[in-house]
This record gives structure tokens, sequence and C-alpha cells, in this order.
């Protein structure tokens, strides 16, 4: 796991400086419309819009963007009603892919991310057709130098995660979705605000790609990611460290 996890951050900073501004904020004040309007728009009340906002501010969002889209979906300002939609399918080299979208119009969200497969050799799945290959869970993570290994281990078991692993750049908590707000909530009160904080699915399997299989996935992710519907796309890939530079390089 802790290659796939270096992989998977160093492609997060790389599409964060890649990606526009605008279209990051708009995907965040998605999530955050969407929220306030299952849980209202109080953050105290609401864990869903709290992790929403300390995302949002993490990405440098502006504050009026934040409010705007809390009272879009509080109902103080008329907008679009978003769905949840979950896509599940197999990229190159039999990657299984999952990807959540927030759309107000599942007909052409349907058609984009179909598309993206077609066009990048992969394969729109069924419902279930991937989902047992991971798992739903918390994930909290703060940067090495926050703490000692050991102190972070022994922070998180007595807030109530379920895991945490230590790599070169991180200390990766893990939760069971139920625990995640109170978890996130207590590992806050000891380090401060984590570097990155949500619900992910988390690959139980692994699938590994050579050059070109890994190449072909990078390009039908970043097709998926860049659909202004598409909130998150997760894979179960691993490839070697080698290869991985040499897709950085050339990329």
């Amino acid at each position: 796991m802790a290659g796939h996890s270096k992989f998977k951050n160093i492609m997060h900073r790389k599409g964060a400086q890649d990606k526009k501004r605008a279209k990051i904020f708009s995907k965040l004040g998605r999530e955050i419309t969407v929220a306030a309007k299952l849980g209202g728009g109080d953050p105290a009340m609401n864990p869903r819009l709290r992790l929403a906002i300390a995302t949002a501010r993490g990405q440098s969002m502006p504050k009026d963007g934040i409010e705007r889209a809390i009272q879009k979906g509080a109902g103080g300002i008329d907008g679009e009603d978003y769905t949840e939609m979950r896509y599940e399918g197999y990229g190159p080299g039999g990657v299984a892919i999952m990807i959540d979208a927030l759309t107000d119009n599942k007909n052409r969200t349907a058609g984009e991310v179909r598309s993206c497969f077609t066009k990048h050799g992969g394969n729109l799945g069924e419902t279930g057709s991937v989902s047992f290959m991971f798992d739903r869970v918390g994930e909290i993570i703060y940067p090495l130098e926050k703490a000692g290994i050991e102190a972070m281990l022994e922070a998180a078991i007595e807030s109530g995660a379920s895991d945490c692993e230590s790599d070169t750049e991180s200390h990766i908590i893990y939760t069971a979705p139920d625990d995640f707000s109170a978890v996130r909530d207590a590992m806050e009160n000891i380090f401060g605000e984590p570097e990155q904080s949500g619900l992910i699915w988390k690959p139980n399997v692994m699938a590994a790609l050579d050059e070109e299989q890994a190449a072909g996935l990078m390009k039908l992710v970043d097709a998926l990611e860049d659909s202004d519907d598409v909130q998150t796309v997760t894979t179960n890939f691993e490839i070697s460290d080698e290869i991985m530079e040499k897709l950085l390089a050339s990329g």
C-alpha cells in the first residue's frame, strides 16, 4: 500500500497544480451545497458540511464562495439540485475504478463517463462490479513531521481509529465510516487540522501494471477527473517506483 499511497499523493499534487482553480472551486462548492442541503447549514451540527468546508479552506477557496455554496444548499439561494451518483468500471490492465459524482443531469454525466471509458480502453460496469475490491473507510493524513510514529499511532488508537500507517511522507489514519467524524475531531484537538481527510474507497486487492498499461490508465483517470460532475476517481493499481518516475517525467 505504501507505493500506491505515494503515487496517489504525487498525482494529487500534480493534478492540483495542473487544473484550473475555478474548476476545483466548482467541485468543492458542489460538495458544500449537497452537504448543507442534506444536513442543514450549521457546520457544528453537520459533520459532512464541516468536512467539506475544511477541505475547501485547504484548497484556498474564498470565504464568500463557501458561504454562497452553504446558502444555496440550505435554501437561501435558488440553484441546481445535485444528485449523488456512483459509477464502477475497469481500466487498462483490468484495474478497478470507482467514480463518485454530483450532477444536475444524470444522462449527461453517464454519457460523459461512458465516453471516457470507451476512448481510453476501459469498460463501464454495472453497480457492484468492482466495489467489492474496495472498503469504505475514513482517512486522515498528517505530514510526517507533525509527530513521531509511536506518538501518532498512540493518539490514533486512543481516538478510536482502526489503523495508522506511516511512510516517508505522511501519517495516514484509517477509521470506520461511522467513527470518522469523532476520530477526526479528536486528532484535530491534538495535532491541529489534518493535511487531508475524508471518506475514501480503500483498495483491498491491488492490480499491478506495466508502463504501457499505467500510461493508459493515467489518461483515463485524467479524462474522468476533467468532468465537472466527477468529484473523485479511485483505482486499485500499483506500479513500481521506476515506472512511476518515467511517467511523471514524460507527463
